[in-house]
């Protein structure tokens, strides 16, 4: 279960990134400031984050390798497009840190900003894709109604950063990120839950 124990080593990263950043508020700001250029944080995060990374990729590998002859093609686009979300994540954030807590304008700010439009994208994408083969199916109608309520968490959580006062920005950030993390972890106990010979 590579998956899961890329979200253990996330939330390491957040736990220990707090830790090592004093005075970071969770209410006010981003995951994204533990890794940032100038964060206190920045080392202990960015090495946890990225061991969640490989995993992840790993797992999103295994994923779209147990798929690839199985479920309907509607669903195998969605993984794969769910895939390419985390290895974009995965590099993009690497390549792009914020460069200062919050949002300062600079190039590396930007490209992250823009990383961040790609993964957004692609989650919904992906998600829509996988719901709507569960949902035709015979089989799988939980597994596309629990897709549906993850993307919905994710959306609500990317409407409320721009509606919530900035004081509590780190509140629906955390609901949008925190969903998508989750949610690899759901589909690989999916996949590990189908059987070998389907």
């Amino acid at each position: 279960m590579l998956a899961i124990v890329g979200i253990i080593f996330y939330f390491f990263h957040v736990i220990l990134g707090r830790i090592y950043y004093t005075g970071y508020s969770a209410l006010r700001q981003a995951v994204s400031d533990l890794t940032a250029t100038n964060a206190p944080s920045r080392e202990i995060a960015s090495s946890l984050s990225t061991v969640y990374a490989i995993f992840t990729c790993a797992a999103c590998i295994a994923l779209c390798i147990f798929f690839q002859n199985r479920e309907q093609k509607t669903f195998r686009l969605g993984i794969y497009l769910f895939a390419i979300m985390q290895w974009l994540s995965a590099v993009g954030y690497t390549l792009f840190p914020l460069s200062d807590s919050g949002y300062m304008g600079r190039f590396q700010d930007v490209m992250h900003m823009v990383v961040t439009g790609f993964v957004v994208v692609l989650s919904i994408a992906s998600m829509i894709l996988i719901a709507i083969a569960c949902l035709k199916g015979k089989n799988h109608k939980c597994f596309g109604i629990l897709t549906i309520t993850v993307l919905a968490l994710m959306a609500l959580g990317s409407i409320g950063t721009g509606i919530v006062p900035p004081q509590y920005f780190g509140i629906p950030e955390r609901i949008s990120v925190y969903s998508v993390v989750i949610y690899t972890g759901l589909l690989s106990i999916f996949a590990f839950s189908q059987p070998l010979n389907s």
